[in-house]
């Protein structure tokens, strides 16, 4: 990556040597160089939101701007920016790694926001950080032109101030937003909590709850909800790992049906992992809190091999705006790593996906469970 500042060498996280996505776009670049060509003070408190891969964080940290913090969502970009830090010979204690549940810094001087891929984390992100930003707060958002839109510049204005957008290059685009300290914000309406139809197996009915981002965030998504009908019948005392869980309620689901199993929850995102949480704990109760653990990490990665029974999984098929089966791939190789001997994985997705290609190729079988014209529940056992 070329900066004002230098050159960088930024890789995404897991590091693959196949991969032919970038850790920054131009949308990176054009706010870097806006920083550097209006000569903005860098010396104070300067948050980077949202900052996908740590191009940012590394760049500004890197420069010895004042006191950089990150606030990020995920895991795996946490850990990409520990990495890109260590390449660029910076230390990892000249920045300050946030989740977007921690608690955000008391001041901002200035705010730089990476506009995510989810209108909804942005509004929950910059409610928490607008009691931070002062009348000289220095507030730049960036983002392809695709994924800015009037609706984007308008939270921007009901949280913060009177925004306006620069013009676009190489498909670029600049968020300006003057803060305006006496604005009468409303209220933070996430965490979303809101109750399941009936007629999806164990999930009838139950109350799940949202946080910021997490998939289809004031609904449930179709592919669960096809997963929720066909779950499979089990008893006794199974390890059953929610992979990828979201808000969890299939992993929920699956302790409901069988009093008897431990429940594993285990996503890349903050957000994913709070609302799984939250889920379990309003619909099985505190009784059960003991029964389910909750893991933050890259999908299976240090799961202890041959201790799971059941895995149940809705991949995603995307990485922000690329489509890409990667990911998939990693969850069904590491499911059949961590499953014991006769233990089974279950996965919903798009008929047009493919899966049941890769299951018989890993597991040397693929159970067609239940279909409809959009998606397919497919069983894979391990031998």
């Amino acid at each position: 990556m070329i900066t004002p500042w230098g050159e960088y060498e930024l890789t995404r996280f897991p590091e693959d040597p196949r991969d032919q996505l970038r850790a920054w776009d131009a949308a990176d670049e054009y706010l870097l160089r806006h920083l550097e060509d209006t000569g903005t003070d860098l010396s104070g408190a300067v948050v980077a939101l949202g900052d996908r891969w740590g191009a940012l964080t590394t760049v500004l940290a890197g420069r010895g701007a004042g006191s950089v913090v990150q606030i990020s969502e995920s895991f795996l970009g946490q850990e990409a920016t520990r990495a890109n830090l260590a390449r660029a010979g910076v230390p990892l204690d000249a920045v300050t790694l946030l989740s977007t549940h921690d608690e955000p810094p008391a001041r901002v001087d200035v705010l730089l926001v990476r506009v995510p891929k989810s209108l909804a984390l942005l509004e929950d992100q910059l409610h928490r950080l607008a009691p931070a930003v002062h009348a000289d707060t220095v507030v730049v958002g960036t983002g392809m032109v695709k994924d800015i839109h009037t609706s984007t510049l308008k939270l921007f204005e009901k949280l913060l101030g009177p925004t306006k957008t620069s013009l676009a290059e190489k498909k670029a685009r600049l968020i300006f937003c003057e803060p305006d300290p006496e604005l009468a914000r409303p209220v933070n309406p996430w965490p979303l909590t809101y109750s399941l139809e009936m007629g999806i197996g164990p999930a009838s009915g139950l109350a799940v709850t949202n946080y910021a981002g997490v998939f289809c965030g004031d609904r449930l998504d179709m592919g669960t909800r096809f997963l929720l009908q066909h779950m499979p019948t089990r008893t006794g005392p199974d390890r059953v790992v929610d992979l990828g869980c979201g808000n969890g309620i299939v992993g929920t689901a699956a302790a409901l049906a069988n009093p008897e199993a431990t429940v594993v929850f285990t996503d890349e995102s903050h957000q994913a992992i709070a609302s799984a949480r939250a889920t379990f704990r309003l619909c099985a109760g505190a009784a059960r809190e003991g029964s389910a653990e909750f893991r933050l990490g890259d999908g299976l990665s240090g799961f202890p091999p041959g201790s799971a029974d059941l895995v149940l999984n809705n991949p995603p098929f995307h990485t922000h705006q690329a489509t890409t089966d990667r990911t998939s791939t990693r969850m069904f190789t590491d499911a059949r790593e961590a499953l014991r001997e006769g233990g089974e994985l279950w996965v919903v997705g798009n008929r047009h996906l493919g899966y049941h290609l890769k299951l018989q190729r890993l597991f040397g079988n693929s159970e067609l469970v239940a279909s409809d014209p959009k998606f397919v529940v497919l069983r894979a056992v391990k031998h």
